[in-house]
């Protein structure tokens, strides 16, 4: 195995710790969302602290009303649910480009076409989702617009891994004698 490869398969190792990694995270996160909105529905107005109910400290703290909490928290369980599902995908191509030992195989490049459409298609979609639910959530709670998406969009990220697909799918046909150079 000679050092770039040695250094893929470096890479390659590293990628699928950190997807594993970040696939745990969004899963807490998800689970944190659904914590948040069951305490905040069951106990927001009971729970007292010093007099105060933990639903005005909630309020003054995050300068955000009820209605809007709900929201900010039911898109960080889309959004972390979506990112797990592209940290599952990511962990998937990793793996068996580590099992293959080289990225150029017809495989290996079909899987990174594959997470390179769905880097681009599932936060785009979870942004137009959310954005659709916070824009019908506003008609009934005024104020909830305000709430931020962010910048998720990883179309670059996306289409550089379309074409990097292109160069693994290359080499392999190179590599199985279908191609003359």
């Amino acid at each position: 195995m000679n050092n770039t490869l040695k250094t893929i398969q470096t890479l390659a190792k590293v990628g699928r710790i950190l997807s594993k990694i970040i696939f745990v995270c969004c899963i807490v996160g998800f689970c944190g969302c659904i914590v948040g909105i069951v305490s905040l529905a069951i106990g927001a107005e009971t729970f007292k602290l010093g007099g105060v109910t933990v639903h005005s400290m909630i309020e003054n703290k995050a300068g955000m009303n009820l209605p809007t909490l709900y929201a900010s928290m039911a898109v960080g369980l889309l959004f972390c649910a979506a990112e797990a599902v592209l940290c599952k995908f990511a962990e998937i191509y990793f793996k068996n480009e580590l099992a293959d030992e080289t990225p150029f195989t017809l495989r290996g490049a079909k899987e990174l076409m594959r997470l390179g459409v769905l880097t681009i298609a599932i936060p785009l979609g979870t942004v137009i989702v959310c954005s659709i639910g916070v824009a019908v959530a506003d008609n009934i709670y005024p104020g909830i617009d305000k709430l931020s998406m962010g910048e998720c969009s990883s179309v670059g990220l996306g289409v550089m891994m379309i074409v990097l697909s292109l160069f693994c799918r290359y080499g392999a046909e190179l590599n199985e004698g279908k191609l003359d150079v």
